[in-house]
């Protein structure tokens, strides 16, 4: 099997899909694997390194997705990259295609498997490969608010952890899930007051051991939502339903209640955000100001780290990527159940019912089409 790696083009992307102990594991049992040159090099792994495992490096990426069985990213592709899609390509990607129709038409018509890390369940029916890049958004996001809330990036002018006579900063994050977990131990850890909202109770019960009692959890409603992110210096917004839109849980006039300076990450934009005002945006223009309130919403937080994100994703896709590679994608499909929900288009179907739904589209189940 040939695997090829690109490299990214997203907007201040700088992970790799593969990386080199990758690349040897994969050319020590029989495979190919060929990578565009300058892949790894901003998350710190050379061609070099590519080259003493195995790769074969190329000049371009039209000549990896040319030329490759299965290619390997970390971003969904973007408009530059339709034109390299064909017939027969298997696509391994994070793909989040509930509110991208455009490149879910192109991926249908142009008949590619498209197989997504955001809906790869385990046999324990976790999302594994949503996981990594989850702890490492949720941690950025006290990060990136804690820097936010500074007056130098129109924030209120507040320090996270407060100092002795002066109180900390109010924290609400929204969802109990990797991100939310993880957003809470940062920002406890930072000295904040912080407060977590969720829907599941046997969950808010978990936290609560989790944490000691040390945060306030909140059931999830509208009453809860709009207290909690009225009093709230730094708002998190860490909610997921995997494959498909998140829900607005945070309503524009929310937000305008809202204190002024505020600041909001919203970590659920690549679902589309489950906060009302907010929009996708870029590391090159990171935030803006509505209502009032300074809006963080980048779709790809882990990007800044990119050796650390690189690394702790690779470790968790691999073992996938080596189970196609072994058996072939359509063998991989029909005998892991895993793989088979990371499918979500095939043969020009939606085969991933929460996209279909969120697009209006019809859903086929992808073993009728094997």
């Amino acid at each position: 099997m040939l695997i090829g790696v690109p490299k990214e083009v997203k907007d201040h992307e700088s992970r790799v899909g593969i990386v080199p102990s990758g690349v040897k594991a994969l050319v020590d049992v029989g495979h190919k694997v060929i990578v565009e040159t300058s892949a790894g090099g901003l998350s710190s792994m050379p061609d070099e390194d590519y080259k003493s495992a195995g790769a074969e490096i190329v000049a371009s990426a039209a000549e990896v997705w040319k030329r490759a069985d299965i290619v390997v990213k970390v971003k969904e592709p973007i408009e530059k990259e339709y034109p390299y899609f064909r017939e027969g390509l298997v696509l391994f990607t994070y793909l989040h295609l509930a509110p991208l129709p455009e490149l879910t038409e192109m991926l249908l018509q142009k008949k590619v498997t498209g197989i997504a890390y955001e809906t790869i369940r385990d046999r324990s029916h976790t999302l594994p490969l949503l996981t990594p890049m989850s702890e490492v958004a949720g941690r950025m996001s006290v990060q990136v608010g804690a820097a936010y809330l500074e007056k130098e990036h129109g924030g209120r002018g507040v320090l996270l952890g407060g100092v002795p006579g002066v109180p900390p900063a109010q924290v609400t994050i929204i969802g109990g899930g990797i991100v939310g977990t993880n957003a809470a131990k940062m920002a406890l850890g930072m000295g904040a007051i912080v407060t977590l909202i969720d829907l599941n109770l046997n969950r808010l019960r978990e936290i609560d051991d989790i944490f000691n009692g040390r945060i306030y959890t909140l059931a999830s409603n509208s009453y809860s939502i709009a207290h909690s992110t009225s009093t709230a210096d730094l708002l998190i917004g860490g909610v997921l339903i995997p494959g498909a839109s998140a829900p607005k849980l945070v309503t524009r006039q929310m937000v305008s209640r809202m204190k002024k300076g505020a600041v909001i990450v919203d970590v659920a934009i690549d679902q589309g955000g489950c906060i009302e005002t907010a929009r996708p945006t870029t590391h090159s223009n990171p935030s803006y100001v509505e209502q009032g309130v300074v809006h963080y919403c980048v779709t790809n937080m882990p990007a800044a780290v990119p050796h650390t994100s690189t690394l702790a994703l690779t470790n968790a896709t691999l073992p996938y990527v080596m189970k196609l590679a072994q058996m072939g994608p359509a063998a991989a499909i029909q005998g892991d159940n895993g793989i088979r929900e990371g499918v979500n288009t095939f043969k020009g179907h939606v085969t991933y019912p929460a996209v279909a739904e969120s697009q209006n589209r019809p859903v086929k189940e992808v073993t009728t089409l094997l």
